[in-house]
């Protein structure tokens, strides 16, 4: 009878639940595995081990996409209508203009992509397999579902396994759970309706071995894995547009609507009041159009975002998608993952206990910096012989490697907790090197999930033995007959030590308990007999995950900025209400949990997510329902994470910002931002930036829509008078394009201004263009045409030519534009003083070329062949310097009185 091929595999992820022998059965395996026909049997049916890629972006659709601006599809239709009048130097001008935009948003797209390919460093894994009865080493997406995999300490999971065996078996599935410590696994079947951080009889696909070894059959491989559940979940998360990318839709609709009613209404009047030929008036709306449009803005804020991207990249924050940048100025809410985020996922003895006194331990990390302190005095191993002897087991009876790299940082081979135990007795003057060379190991117990203790044996060079075991403190405890007191062992008090522990458990410590018994010369076996009884208690360790410094200073500057900080994780609640008071999180001490979460209706849902600070033993659904509950909510909200658990919710979240280096490759293509240094104070500084970055945007549009608008009312005015038009629509054209790419590309470049981090975030509602600058911006309309239109009128009655006139024109608005530049630069406070005249580089450089632009445009012969310009005197440029400091003057006279009726209003 040939094997089967549609294996009736388990759809509600229940492998957990069955004993081995029934999950071997079902998935007719044995222990010889395999054989090589009915792997590529299997392999027909169910797939390479491969999690299904994202669909590549082609390069030409991310080309097109930069046209896919209204403005620039009405500037395109103008250029058709250029030329289709045979007006070719006006069609071929605003072509230009349209492809420079284009280029420049795909070239800086393209860079960041590259930026995020650059810190992608995960490689495709191995695994370990038995098939045929015989052991071999295949590329991890070759595995099937029956498959037998074998695993040892360093190897990542290749897929979901149920084990089949496990010897002192821990696997690290912070990327799946969010549990910040290694999970001890066993082979015995759990609950069916164990939460996925606790199926110890698993090891899921993506998690990292740290000790022991083990094997397993494969359960399910590719998108049928865990993993592969999380990426189904995160296909169907829609991404939110940005609100940028929102209000600049509706204001790029509503402009749009009146630049051409308006053009159309002046073609009108022309051609039925005026009675002036169409294709005249034709041409008329077409400049209208291009004077009005603002086509030089979509470039502008395309790079105004790059300068962003570009600064957040100096502070090890990589942007992936442009809009994300301004995206974090409003940003109300930050939802952080606790593990690798708010903690370095290090693991740190925080707390010492013996007889005697409590030890505290300063430091993070397995870095060997910090003070071992008793009652606030620094003590080490030769003063105090208690902390001599507890640090010395910790280091002796101990399976990890603690190595100092070149670059002066230190790294850890093996288990965490004996990595913290390592650390701590370089801390307490212990050298673990030197003591194992004066006892070496002779035997030794390997910790085991049901025995809950590691034990081992060593012997010094004079023959004198001892026992060393650690362990959780219920065991251990049970196992002494005493504990190490100031003068020798003392009585036992089981009760007290018991009040110790728990009192270092609520603090979310866990807690490592470790004794000590002597043994003959010739004892050089170890056995279960020997630990059982009979012990010496030396005191206890609270080990933790220590919240990160320069994130907790990073959470308070936040709140300062008016930014709720909640964390959710997936690890256990009394640890997470330790951090979170770390962080200023939850001081009501109120945790809510995944399983509380699933029992409240809407309603309740939305409260919790309102009110409460920390989620505890989350799944990647609650993270993802949470950040929908805030975002319906009004708030703009932040997420960060590293793990797959954390990808549905980055998707979803207006700014979803994943970790650089710890970051799973689910992680960061869900995100919006990618943070090279895992570092949560890295998204306070690129807040300040997205802040600043919507400044200057606001600033941009302030300076660039009233200039457009002068140039347009310009034509209106001579339309409307009868008169012969004061500027060309190529003029026009030109005006545009250079003083978008030298003015307007200069307030990109302004720095933050003061308190931007003190006020609260901009609501997500708020109109890009409040009231009073849609005032300031018609004065300047008012003045700018007043200004050309005054010296065209001016020339034309002294009986100038019209080139010479139109020069004039054309240089006044120019003129007026770069001295409303310096007004532009503060919004209300005054630039009547030397930090707001000469205090930006920037702006005085775009003023040069300006001007060397000009001078060109009128009295270089191809120019004026070209725009049909004249050259102007000296006396010329006089008049012109005088238009712009009576614009300069004029706005910060009402900036003046804006500040008055501001201070009357708040007094």
């Amino acid at each position: 009878m040939p094997p089967r091929t549609d294996l009736p595999l388990p759809a509600d992820h229940s492998w957990h639940a069955l004993p081995v022998a029934e999950a071997m059965a079902a998935l007719e395996s044995s222990d010889a595995g395999l054989s090589a026909t009915e792997v590529e049997r299997r392999r027909a049916r169910f797939g390479p081990n491969r999690m299904t890629p994202p669909a590549p972006r082609p390069a030409w659709k991310r080309l097109l996409a930069q046209f896919d601006n209204i403005l620039i599809h009405v500037l395109l239709a103008a250029g058709v209508v250029a030329l289709a009048l045979g007006e070719v130097t006006d069609a071929s001008v605003i072509a230009a203009v349209v492809l420079v935009n284009a280029l420049i948003g795909y070239v800086q797209e393209g860079k960041a992509e590259q930026a995020l390919d650059a810190i992608r460093a995960m490689l495709s894994p191995q695994a370990v397999v038995v098939r045929d009865g015989a052991q071999r080493t295949v590329a991890a997406e070759e595995l099937v579902p029956g498959d037998l995999v074998l695993l040892a300490p360093g190897d990542r999971v290749p897929a979901d396994l149920r084990l089949l065996h496990a010897r002192t078996l821990r696997v690290q599935e912070a990327a799946l759970t969010g549990e910040s410590m290694p999970v001890a696994k066993a082979a015995d079947a759990v609950a069916t309706a164990a939460p996925l951080a606790e199926r110890t009889g698993m090891a899921y696909s993506g998690t990292l071995v740290t000790q022991g070894q083990g094997s397993g059959v494969v359960v399910a491989t590719g998108d049928a894995t865990e993993i592969g559940r999380i990426g189904a979940l995160l296909a169907r998360v829609e991404t939110l547009t940005t609100p940028l990318l929102a209000q600049m839709a509706v204001f790029g609709r509503w402009l749009t609507v009146g630049i051409l009613a308006l053009a159309g209404a002046v073609f009108l009047f022309g051609t039925l009041v005026r009675d002036l030929p169409w294709g005249e008036m034709a041409l008329a709306a077409v400049g209208l159009a291009v004077a009005a449009i603002p086509e030089g803005l979509p470039a502008v804020m395309t790079i105004t975002l790059a300068i962003g991207v570009t600064r957040m990249a100096r502070r090890n924050a990589i942007i992936r998608r442009l809009p994300a940048v301004e995206t974090l100025g409003s940003v109300g809410v930050v939802c952080s993952d606790k593990t690798g985020t708010l903690t370095r996922n290090e693991l740190t003895v925080q707390t010492v206990g013996t007889a005697v006194t409590t030890y505290a331990v300063g430091g993070s990390g397995y870095e060997p910096h910090g003070t071992v302190t008793r009652e606030g005095r620094p003590v080490d191993a030769v003063g105090d012989p208690l902390l001599a002897a507890l640090a010395e087991a910790g280091a002796l009876c101990n399976d990890a490697e603690l190595a100092r790299l070149e670059d002066g940082s230190w790294a850890l081979t093996g288990d965490p907790t004996d990595g913290a135990l390592l650390t701590l007795a370089l801390k307490a003057g212990v050298d673990p090197q030197q003591r194992n060379r004066q006892r070496p190991r002779t035997d030794a117990i390997p910790f085991d999930s049901e025995l809950k203790f590691q034990a081992t044996l060593h012997h010094d060079h004079a023959g004198h033995g001892v026992i060393l075991v650690k362990g959780a403190p219920e065991r251990v405890i049970a196992m002494c007959a005493d504990a190490l007191g100031a003068d020798g062992p003392e009585p036992l008090d089981t009760d007290w030590w018991q009040a110790r522990t728990d009192a270092m458990a609520m603090e979310g410590q866990r807690v490592i308990a470790l004794a000590r018994r002597g043994v003959m010369p010739d004892h050089r076996d170890l056995s279960l007999a020997d630990v059982e009884e009979g012990l010496t208690l030396l005191g206890l360790c609270g080990l933790i995950d220590p919240a990160r410094e320069e994130a907790v200073t990073a959470a308070a500057a936040c709140r300062a900025a008016g930014i709720r900080v909640k964390m959710i994780t997936g690890d256990h609640a009394v640890t997470a209400r330790a951090i979170g008071r770390r962080f200023g999180l939850g001081v009501d001490g109120a945790v809510v949990t995944g399983p509380e979460l699933d029992r409240m209706d809407e309603a309740a849902f939305a409260e919790a997510a309102r009110s409460a600070d920390i989620f505890a033993r989350t799944t990647p659904e609650h993270k993802l329902r949470l950040v929908t509950a805030l975002q319906a909510d009004g708030h703009v909200v932040a997420m960060t994470g590293d793990g797959v658990n954390d990808a549905p919710a980055l998707k979803r979240a207006d700014v979803g910002v994943a970790m650089g280096r710890a970051g799973t490759e689910a992680a960061k293509e869900a995100a919006a931002m990618v943070l090279a240094d895992d570092n949560f104070a890295s998204i306070a500084h690129a807040v300040e930036e997205g802040r600043t970055v919507y400044d200057n945007l606001r600033k941009t549009i302030l300076f660039m829509l009233p200039t457009n608008g002068a140039q347009a009312l310009v034509l209106i005015a001579a339309i409307l008078a009868g008169y012969t038009l004061p500027i060309t629509p190529v003029q026009i054209l030109w005006v545009n394009m250079v003083t978008a790419v030298t003015l307007g590309l200069a307030l990109a470049f302004e720095p933050p201004e003061t308190g931007v981090m003190a006020r609260p975030p901009r609501p997500p509602g708020e109109a890009i263009l409040p009231r009073f600058l849609i005032g300031r911006m018609l004065l300047v309309m008012a003045l700018l045409v007043a200004a050309s239109f005054g010296l065209f009128l001016h020339e034309e009655w002294r009986g100038s030519s019209l080139e010479r006139s139109r020069t004039l024109a054309v240089n006044a608005l120019v003129a007026g534009e770069i001295a409303f530049l310096f007004n532009a630069r503060a919004i209300m406070a005054s630039v009547l003083n030397r930090k707001g005249l000469f205090g930006s580089r920037p702006v005085w450089i775009s003023v040069a070329l300006i001007i060397a632009l000009q001078a060109a445009f009128t009295h270089a012969p191809p120019m004026q062949a070209l725009f049909g310009t004249e050259a102007l005197g000296p006396a010329d440029w006089l008049v012109l310097m005088g238009v712009a400091a009576a614009v300069l003057l004029t706005v910060e006279a009402e900036k003046a009185l804006s500040r008055r009726r501001a201070a009357v209003r708040t007094a």
